[in-house]
């Protein structure tokens, strides 16, 4: 008799697959624009780094809210898309990251799909009874009252197989 694969089952594999089918929109939308080597997840730091100029690696995650360790995959990644290059920083252990010329072309173009993306955003979720944003919003109100980690653990602790 076979396990059962309890990933058969998922209430958030829906959101991750809507998420990921609307991030190949917008890729399709740079491969039409001809923007090699751009993948949607880059897009916020391409623009945060223009807006602000050269940053940290420490500095650009703590302004989009990441973690040092995906912002440093992330900067590896624009590198070698020729999006960003590190310079050196105010001392030996630092390096600063800033937009190279391929980047500043097409940064006028990434701020553009930044707010059609927003915009059709929005249109989604007027045409939808319950948006997205209260949803976020009332799933944060609900993990304030207990954590995550708080009802994972207390879930766990009634599985046989965790102990």
């Amino acid at each position: 008799m076979r396990p059962v694969d309890p990933t058969e089952q998922s209430t958030w594999r829906p959101l991750r697959l809507l998420l990921a089918a609307m991030d190949g929109e917008i890729a399709r939308i740079y491969a039409e624009a001809h923007i090699a080597g751009l993948t949607p997840s880059m897009v916020m730091e391409l623009l945060r780094l223009h807006a602000r100029g050269p940053m940290t690696i420490t500095e650009l995650a703590e302004s989009v809210q990441r973690t040092h360790s995906a912002t440093s995959q992330k900067v590896a990644a624009m590198r070698a898309a020729g999006l960003v290059r590190t310079t050196a920083g105010t001392d030996a252990r630092t390096r600063k990251i800033t937009l190279t010329a391929k980047a500043r072309r097409i940064i006028g173009k990434l701020a553009a799909e930044w707010r059609a993306t927003e915009a059709a955003v929005a249109d989604l979720e007027n045409e939808i009874p319950y948006p997205i944003g209260r949803v976020v919003t009332d799933i944060e109100t609900a993990l304030r009252r207990k954590s995550f980690h708080d009802r994972i653990t207390e879930k766990l602790a009634a599985d046989p197989d965790w102990e």
